[in-house]
């Protein structure tokens, strides 16, 4: 009985439910990845993403090839794309592991339907969250809107299962279906070729994530709670684009680090606002677009100012912390948190620029933008979404700064102090104006 696996953000091996359990059969599984860009809804993916994705694919096919199973590649709507792989190879199972995006969910419900009209057995697995959403509720059975009782009630329970090993070989269908050809999706940027600061700053894949782990734990870990508000400290694991794309597993995270160090606690509890964000994607499917909180409907945004939301996007604002950040997240395709909290203030309250532009720019410039994590953070910031900064904490940029890297060390490393750009906003005065405008809700 031949089973095809499908992989989407879990491109690993190891710890992957659906590809544990087709393997443990020892019969014929298809590993098939669809780039679905047509499906209703579904979001394309920003260019970073795309040049991240290129690079999981091709270490995904590697370590697949090491089991003795190809990974078949196919592009177009994954309604459409999947069955016929199914028919082509006879499948007689189909296997995934869960998604939780609205547009998401309603493609794998459809395919579930699909396989129950055509004798095909559909099933499909956590792996991608540790505490599914419809299992975390108040006791009135409604959804939590502030992240520590969502923690609390999330690491109450039973702890989140062991991760599963990877198999140690994989039967392939033969013949094996046609696939594409990765170089021919054109994920990567060629006129101009701007990614040269990507691949100076990531490994791709699997064995990266995992090598990232052990060096987070085994040399950072000790002083992450004293030090991961410092930008210019390298005190954070930088494990957000292989944990987004499913390079390793929450799950793998979690017990490794409980298994290995000391006290990791505030550690986990980021691990827990990664559940947080897909819980509210889950709740809000369009909170990439829509306030979570429809009061801020009614916000007056000024009219656009293209001209300063080139000067942010560009990181030529005159303020350096937030030039330094941008500067840093159009290098690498990253940013330390507490920079992308003080960029993403200025541009919603200092600058009074809807946050929907700035969530876009991240979703299309960061190697880590993740459907849940960046609109649930953005909203945040904002005051707009659930457990919110309220709406009168503005981060000052100038004060963040002389706090945080109060030697200009970040902000030198990333050029954040140019000759010749003034400031484009007064801060005390912006906050002032943006009080007022809050105010008015």
């Amino acid at each position: 009985m031949t089973t095809v696996v499908l992989f989407r953000d879990d491109l690993r091996v190891e710890d992957h439910p659906a590809l544990h359990e087709a393997a443990s059969h020892g019969e014929p599984v298809v590993c098939l990845y669809v780039l679905d860009e047509e499906s209703e809804g579904v979001r394309p993916l920003g260019g970073a993403a795309k040049w991240w994705l290129h690079h999981s694919l091709t270490s995904l096919a590697a370590d697949l090839s090491d089991l003795g199973v190809p990974l078949t590649l196919r592009r177009g709507p994954a309604g459409d794309v999947v069955p016929d792989v199914v028919r082509e190879t006879g499948a007689e199972r189909l296997l995934w592991n869960r998604r939780y995006g609205g547009p998401e969910r309603a493609v794998d419900a459809g395919l579930k339907e699909w396989a129950g009209d055509n004798g095909v057995a559909a099933h499909s697995y956590a792996g991608s969250i540790m505490f599914e959403p419809w299992t975390v509720t108040t006791q009135n059975g409604d959804p939590y809107r502030v992240f520590t009782p969502f923690w609390r009630a999330c690491t109450s329970g039973p702890p989140p299962r062991e991760p599963y090993p990877a198999p140690s070989s994989v039967l392939p269908a033969d013949p094996a279906p046609a696939s594409d050809a990765l170089a021919d999706w054109g994920l990567l940027p060629t006129h101009p070729d701007w990614s040269g600061g990507l691949a100076r700053t990531w490994t791709v894949g699997e064995r990266a994530a995992h090598e990232r782990l052990d060096e987070f734990l085994d040399e950072r870990l000790p002083r992450y709670a004293e030090d991961r508000d410092l930008p210019a400290k390298p005190a954070t694991s930088r494990l957000s684009p292989h944990l987004r794309w499913g390079e390793i597993s929450p799950y793998t995270v979690w017990h490794t680090a409980l298994h290995r160090a000391e006290n990791p606690g505030k550690f986990l509890t980021e691990l827990g606002w990664r559940e947080f964000s897909t819980y509210n994607l889950y709740i809000h499917p369009d909170m990439a677009t829509r306030n979570i909180n429809p009061k801020f409907d009614a916000f007056p945004w000024p009219p656009l100012d293209e001209d300063v939301l080139a000067a942010w996007h560009k990181g030529r604002t005159g303020i350096p912390l937030v030039d330094a950040g941008m500067h840093e997240l159009w290098e690498t395709g990253t940013m330390q948190n507490r920079v992308r909290m003080v960029t993403a203030s200025l541009l919603s309250k200092n600058l009074l620029i809807d946050w929907r532009l700035g969530e876009q720019w991240f979703w299309d410039t960061l190697v880590d933008a993740d459907p849940g994590s960046n609109p649930h953070n953005w909203q945040w910031v904002a005051g707009c979404g659930t457990d919110a900064a309220p709406y009168f904490r503005i981060f000052n940029a100038e004060t963040q700064q002389k706090k945080f890297d109060p030697d200009f060390e970040y902000v030198d490393r990333w050029n954040g102090r140019q000759e010749g750009v003034e400031p484009i906003v007064d801060l005390k005065e912006s906050r002032a104006h943006a009080l007022e405008l809050f105010k008015s809700l």
